[in-house]
């Protein structure tokens, strides 16, 4: 029986609390101003994945972990396991482009990140500066057909079935292609730098408080 997963406000509140801070010291150690830190955490914002990389950055947390248990802080690394991932089970992050599923969040120190995600940005003004973030990544079109944009190629579109293998540091933007309403993909992003030591900018998506 699947169970709900908290919102990423309910998370990074967890964090918080993991290392007994106020906002006001989370917001110094994570680089994150204080006033998004509160919408952050009342739901009224949401972070992007390249965003999430710099808070896990910051506090020396692998992005795999951030969204693991608090109990579970001091667990073993440990071979042989295995995760069953259900988008009913995932975190939701929303944001103004698309809408995260992040997947066996209940695993800590994972070598790779897998994220469902809706696509819903039609043009490059529409979804803003290219992001950049540690790693590389491969996507899978589940549905619909996307445009991919990145820094040193020309756009490129992948139908249905088809995937795209990128340098995730290359600026890149994923786009629902002509025709489609919006597009589903499939992507794993590799988490080798537990500790992700790039510095990263992003953009913030303000949106409608995300749910499970």
């Amino acid at each position: 029986m699947s169970k709900n997963h908290p919102t990423l406000g309910a998370i990074m509140r967890n964090l918080r609390n993991r290392f007994g801070w106020t906002l006001k010291q989370m917001s110094e150690h994570s680089g994150i101003p204080l006033s998004t830190l509160s919408k952050v955490e009342h739901d009224r914002l949401t972070l992007t994945y390249d965003k999430l990389q710099q808070v896990g950055q910051r506090l020396k947390i692998p992005m795999s972990d951030l969204f693991a248990d608090a109990a579970d802080t001091k667990a073993p690394r440990v071979t042989g396991r295995r995760s069953i991932g259900r988008i009913e089970d995932a975190v939701r992050v929303t944001t103004p482009n698309y809408d995260y599923f992040y997947l066996s969040t209940e695993l800590r120190r994972k070598q790779m990140i897998p994220i469902i995600t809706r696509i819903r940005a039609k043009s490059l003004e529409e979804f803003g500066e290219l992001v950049r973030h540690e790693g590389e990544e491969v996507i899978y079109v589940i549905k619909g057909r996307i445009e991919v944009h990145t820094e040193f190629y020309d756009p490129v579109t992948i139908d249905e079935g088809e995937t795209i293998y990128i340098d995730s540091s290359m600026g890149h933007a994923y786009l629902v292609a002509e025709g489609c309403e919006e597009a589903l993909t499939l992507g794993v992003c590799s988490a080798e730098d537990e500790h992700q030591t790039t510095e990263l900018m992003a953009l913030f998506g303000e949106t409608a408080p995300a749910t499970s």
